[in-house]
């Protein structure tokens, strides 16, 4: 029997970690803005242990007297929420100054302790941040910024062009005009050919007939009875306005076009030390693409070809740029940069197992137009076409979709980083090995059935 000295003392099985006792204060010089749209209310520290609370109108004077005060006080930065579009100046304003603005979500700073005022919440924000416990949210800088405008506000006049076309449907539908129905495109040149021939007095569907372009695959006898209608005043004025209408988003179109490519220029040229890339107008496109060849030019500002990527095209391409720029240093990992973009999910894990893995309800314009382009794979023959087609019969189309973006992001995100260009064999591979393992689970599954009694 073995002696008390001669037992061995129990294992010791446990997790360990330390933390930090209190909060320190980690930005002696900060301040916290409560944003609304007609004032402004700016907390800093006294000092001692409490606040000065300012309150300052939403006049452009009164912003720079604002910044001029921080700027006497020695604040070095600056947290205020993202409230709609009236952090926008102050934030700028801010940046001319030498002050570190941090715009952060509202959703991080919501737990104000006791009756919410717009004081309060500008203290809050000064003692979270003065912490170092916001993380602020991405802004691209200087022309990535300017292009951004541009390229949203472009965006914004396709999505105002496209409700002029449906009044023009709508106006041909209450005179019974079917030619919206007969032809694929009402846009296309037979159809706007014979709406302004409609607009201009002609009614008789034998000389409408004529304005047909040969590539249409409709039969002459079912346009003719499409273009038999019931003719109204009213609705023959609603159908002219929403033409009109259209033409002049198009004319809108064209002139963003031609300011976003005299941007590019100019971003391309400090990259090529003064030289001007030519990009020829497009005499012929397709509907809502740029109206010239951008591909090059957005080539050498970001140092790699996106368009190399399957399911990018131009407009994504220039999408993708206004909104992450080429600086990949303000994501501290793929992963970071792939949950920004929203398409990687909002994991929640408590007790050592996960309870929630849901995407996160927020927008972010560079995830959905990565989004766009991923849903476009899904006959497309390529590696890319392949995973997505492989997500879809294991998840479903929208989870596939946001699976496919997941793997666009991983992709950009190194292409840009490292300046590599696109190399499909590493994602073949990967698909070659899966098709491998499916075949042989196949394989074995037909051999248990064949031996089966």
């Amino acid at each position: 029997m073995k002696t008390s000295k001669e037992l061995k003392a129990p294992t010791e099985s446990f997790k360990q970690i330390h933390f930090s006792q209190g909060l320190p204060v980690t930005n002696f010089h900060a301040a916290g803005i409560d944003v609304g749209d007609s004032k402004n209310d700016v907390a800093v520290s006294d000092g001692k242990n409490g606040f000065i609370v300012r309150e300052y109108s939403t006049f452009t004077a009164d912003l720079i007297n604002m910044v001029k005060w921080l700027v006497s006080l020695a604040i070095t930065t600056v947290a205020m929420e993202s409230t709609g579009v009236y952090w926008l100046n102050l934030y700028l304003l801010l940046e001319e100054a030498g002050i570190e603005p941090y715009l952060v979500n509202a959703k991080h700073v919501k737990n104000v302790t006791g009756r919410k005022k717009d004081d309060t919440d500008a203290i809050w924000l000064q003692k979270l941040h003065s912490c170092g416990l916001l993380q602020k949210s991405f802004q691209p800088e200087g022309e990535i910024r300017v292009l951004r405008t541009y390229v949203r506000q472009r965006k914004n006049l396709i999505k105002i062009s496209a409700d002029s076309v449906r009044r023009m449907q709508k106006a041909l539908e209450l005179m019974n005009i079917k030619l919206h129905t007969v032809i694929s495109d009402i846009l296309g040149k037979t159809g706007l050919q014979m709406v302004h021939s409609t607009l201009e007095g002609e009614r008789d569907p034998e000389e409408l007939i004529k304005l047909k372009d040969p590539r249409i695959e409709a039969s002459d006898e079912d346009i003719k009875k499409s273009l038999v209608g019931i003719w109204k005043d009213e609705y023959l004025f609603m159908l002219k306005q929403a033409y009109d209408e259209y033409f002049f988003y198009q004319l809108q179109i064209e002139a963003c076009d031609e300011n976003i490519m005299t941007l590019l220029q100019s971003q391309a040229a400090q990259v090529l030390v003064g030289e001007i890339i030519d990009c020829p107008f497009k005499k012929k496109g397709i509907k809502n693409q740029f109206h010239y060849t951008i591909r090059p030019v957005l080539k050498t500002i970001i140092g790699v070809d996106l368009c190399e990527i399957e399911g990018i095209n131009e407009i994504a391409c220039l999408e993708l740029l206004s909104e992450i720029g080429i600086d990949m240093g303000k994501w501290t990992s793929i992963k970071h940069f792939a949950a920004w973009l929203n398409v990687a999910p909002n994991t929640k894990i408590t007790g050592g197992k996960i309870i929630s893995s849901k995407m996160q309800k927020k927008k972010n314009h560079a995830g959905q137009t990565l989004r766009m382009s991923a849903s476009s794979l899904s006959k497309n023959k390529s590696p890319l076409g392949d995973y997505y087609r492989k997500m879809k019969s294991r998840l479903g189309k929208k989870e596939a979709v946001v699976a496919t973006a997941h793997k666009m992001a991983r992709i950009i995100y190194i292409m840009i980083k490292e300046k590599k260009s696109y190399n499909q064999e590493t994602i073949a591979k990967n698909q070659q090995e899966w098709k491998e393992k499916k075949i042989k689970y196949l394989e074995k599954q037909l051999y248990q059935l064949k031996n089966a009694v």
